[in-house]
């Protein structure tokens, strides 16, 4: 099956390496000089998948170019190069439609590829009965493709922290009993075990699923992979194995998951421990990354490491700290004035719990609603669904009844609180 042409309207520099990329992806690209050109295109009865016009040299030239793409169901989608002072002149024109994306400068060639493989994903949502719901045509996602979920990362530079027990609990509290739609990812691509912990067998992967594109060359997206557990949980598990890992390049993987957000309510990715290309990628595209911290030194000294590289990388802002086993250990404020951060939340030690869970290939979400663990990952989901509420209170050795050892200055870190004043 022949893709849909990709119309670009880019300065000669850029244009070259982008039409390069989209070729190689096999879409046949028309480079056009103005809204005639455009018109000329459309007129001839090409399916045209999305039209990449740059706003800088002249805005309202670009303006006029999206509006030969037409408006409502049907219209081409636009992909704007901006900067923020086009950017301002796209809104007040009201230039800027509902399918329409936005790339600033500088971007690489291959973003732009993927980002028009996610609006040829997009293709295939068709009008709904009534009003304006979208849904998809073939196959039964029932994707509203005008929503827009959060993408939280789980991730800790040390394992052992129960990174995978927040993970997946989590993605359970939020679909068991908070109703809403959850895709969990498993990203861990050396020891991921999400899939066995949940008893799910005989899954095709991510990587499976990409060794080739289908017959008309895009590659499936993850709703599309993922296998449904008993919860109700959808699950998309990269790899299987580390040494089948060719067909997950980064940022594919990122704008995978980046797609897979107009599909559910939330994206739980839970990730391995360490800062390869592909932990990397997916960074830039969560919204939230939790930090998993134990109550003891190690675990502390690495979400210390992680908060300074995650400054160097401009994505401080995003890190929440998770502290798992809170009623053992290293006090709560202890940890929170040395990592640099309050907690979202306190997820008490649940013991044979989560083994139990586990040897029946469901969490302690759904198995065990009734005990304080639950409650405390129920107080997560809240918090990271946007609906607070008082969180239960670890047992009381959590918080400051006990010593407290001067960990901050072992770390040479300050209580966040007196950092502020």
């Amino acid at each position: 099956m022949t893709r849909p042409t990709v119309v670009v309207s880019l300065p000669r520099e850029e244009l070259d390496p982008v039409v390069d990329e989209l070729r190689e992806a096999g879409f046949p690209v028309a480079a056009i000089a103005d809204r005639g050109d455009l018109e000329t295109i459309l007129a001839s009865g090409i399916e045209v998948a999305v039209a990449i016009i740059d706003t800088e040299a002249d805005v309202e030239d670009a303006i006029g170019i999206r509006a030969a793409l037409g408006t409502g169901r049907g219209a081409v989608p636009a992909m704007f190069v901006v900067t923020n002072r086009t950017l301002d002149r796209l809104l007040e024109g009201k230039a800027v439609g509902a399918t329409d994306e936005l790339i600033t400068r500088p971007y690489a060639a291959d973003e732009i590829r993927w980002r028009v493989e996610a609006i040829c994903i997009r293709s295939q949502v068709g009008a709904g009965a009534a009003g304006d719901e979208a849904v998809i045509v073939e196959g039964d996602l029932g994707i509203d493709w005008r929503t827009r979920a959060q993408v939280v990362a789980v991730f800790s530079p040390k394992g052992g922290v129960g990174k995978t027990t927040v993970a997946t609990n989590l993605a359970a509290a939020v679909q068991v009993r908070k109703g809403r739609r959850v895709l969990l990812v498993d990203a861990d691509t050396v020891t991921g075990h999400v899939t066995t912990s949940l008893a799910l067998e005989d899954i095709q992967t991510v990587a499976d699923a990409w060794r080739e594109p289908d017959e008309s060359g895009r590659f499936s997206a993850f709703l599309e992979i993922a296998s449904t557990h008993a919860s109700g949980l959808r699950v998309a598990a990269l790899t299987l194995s580390p040494l089948h890992t060719e067909p997950l390049e980064a940022d594919r993987v990122a704008a995978a998951i980046d797609e897979a957000r107009r599909g559910v309510d939330l994206v739980v990715v839970d990730l391995h421990p360490s800062y390869h290309d592909l932990n990397l990628a997916i960074f830039g595209v969560a919204d939230r990354i939790l930090v998993p911290v134990t109550p003891e030194i190690p675990a502390i000294r690495a979400a210390v490491q992680f908060v300074e590289v995650a400054e160097e990388l401009g994505i401080g802002d995003r890190l929440a700290m998770v502290v798992n086993r809170a009623n053992s250990g290293v006090s709560v404020e202890d940890m929170e004035r040395t990592v640099g951060t309050e907690a979202l939340a306190l997820i008490r030690s649940g013991g044979l719990l989560f083994t139990r869970a586990a040897n029946e290939g469901r969490t302690v979400i759904d198995l065990y609603p009734r005990e304080k663990v639950t409650e405390d990952f129920d107080a997560l989901a809240d918090r990271v669904l946007g609906t607070p509420k008082p969180a239960a209170e670890p047992p009381e050795a959590s918080r400051s009844t006990r010593p407290r050892p001067l960990l901050g200055g072992i770390f040479g870190r300050k209580d966040p609180a007196s950092a502020r004043a």
